[in-house]
């Protein structure tokens, strides 16, 4: 079954497209939202269990949403035991390591 041309074009049978023949339309991409993450790590750079810690590490829509969450966390992490800590947009890394304790 061939498809339609996308236009308005009338329905042409010579070309296999007929009333009954659906027409092609535009392409449709979906792309996933990314969220962005902290990975939490122990002084030797492994990662650490939030819900061991007792921590929950809420997802964000965007960097700055995770940027923000971190600052008015940081110190809670760092009496946790967390070292450093990566951001994750999706299964990327934007950086990381990056120490929480003060310079």
């Amino acid at each position: 079954m061939n498809s339609c041309a996308p236009d308005d074009r009338p329905h042409n049978p010579a070309d296999g497209c007929t009333p009954d023949t659906p027409r092609a339309g535009p392409a449709v991409t979906t792309l996933a939202a990314m969220t962005w993450t902290w990975r939490l790590e122990d002084p030797n750079g492994a990662t650490l269990d939030p819900a061991a810690l007792g921590v929950e590490v809420p997802p964000a829509d965007n960097q700055g949403d995770a940027e923000s969450w971190l600052g008015e966390n940081w110190r809670d992490l760092l009496a946790r035991g967390v070292a450093t800590v990566s951001l994750f947009d999706g299964d990327t890394k934007a950086y990381g390591p990056m120490g929480l304790a003060p310079a």
